[in-house]
């Protein structure tokens, strides 16, 4: 596939392996190659084990690949970190349990000086306004359900207005019903502010309701094995997803996920 244009992130030949101890290692990814475009939702799908978290770590520069070269909006991605070129999103959102949401959400910006916010960053009261929280400001997590308790997460993570979201399976936790609601959330939201996101899911369904183009990780040692355009209208709404062409990419990225 032509790789897209305006390139947000870059990734070529990435390998990453893991020592275990007694000499011996695990080779996690192996020849990993993506671009994904300034504003692009991508998803990456694979089976477990298939080193999807070791990426969205390798992008987010919390670890280094044994070699080839990734860059985000033209950094490394140390620099990128540093710039707050993008925001993280994990599986648990990791709330500070004493603060409330408003100041969980502002909490980047409290770390150090060159966390303050960058001119076009939006206000706090603007993001939970974004994310459906602004009557929970003054709550504390332990008060908040798990989906609201994500959607505070995605908030933080915008708060100093990073170019991008780098998401790993941040609906994972959640019951099918909150599940199936925070997808529908988070495509609001992205249609909203249109941040690049890479997304890191084992759902299908996820995947086709999200994504513009999904990127097939192969089992262990993990590589790009296919990429995969969603060509559905947007917005995408849940009763899209019992639509035969909704259908047909899930059996597309089902086969995939069997050759890779």
């Amino acid at each position: 596939m032509k790789p897209p244009d305006d390139v947000h992130l870059r990734i070529r030949d990435v390998r990453k392996t893991f020592a275990l101890g007694s000499g011996r290692s695990l080779l996690a990814l192996d020849g990993v190659n993506l671009d994904v475009a300034r504003g692009e939702f991508l998803c990456v799908l694979g089976p477990s084990g298939c080193g999807k978290t070791t990426l969205i770590k390798l992008i987010a520069g919390l670890t280094p690949p044994d070699s080839g070269e990734i860059s985000v909006g033209g950094r490394s991605p140390r620099e990128a970190r540093a710039a707050r070129e993008f925001g993280l999103v994990f599986q648990e959102p990791a709330l500070l349990a004493w603060r409330d949401v408003a100041a969980n959400v502002r909490l980047p910006l409290e770390i150090n000086a060159r966390n303050r916010p960058t001119d076009d960053a939006p206000s706090v009261q603007s993001l939970l306004r974004l994310v459906g929280l602004e009557d929970y400001a003054d709550y504390h997590p332990h008060r908040l359900s798990g989906g609201m308790r994500q959607r505070v997460a995605i908030a933080r993570a915008l708060a100093a207005g990073a170019g991008a979201l780098l998401m790993d399976e941040p609906f994972g936790s959640l019951d099918e019903i909150t599940r199936a609601a925070m997808r529908q959330d988070l495509a609001r939201i992205w249609q909203a502010r249109r941040k690049t996101v890479v997304f890191v899911t084992h759902s299908v369904a996820e995947a086709v309701a999200l994504a513009d183009r999904v990127a097939v990780m192969s089992a262990r040692p993990g590589r790009v094995a296919d990429v995969i355009p969603i060509d559905l209208p947007r917005p995408r709404d849940e009763s899209m997803e019992w639509r035969p062409d909704f259908l047909r990419y899930s059996k597309s990225l089902y086969d995939a996920l069997r050759r890779g």
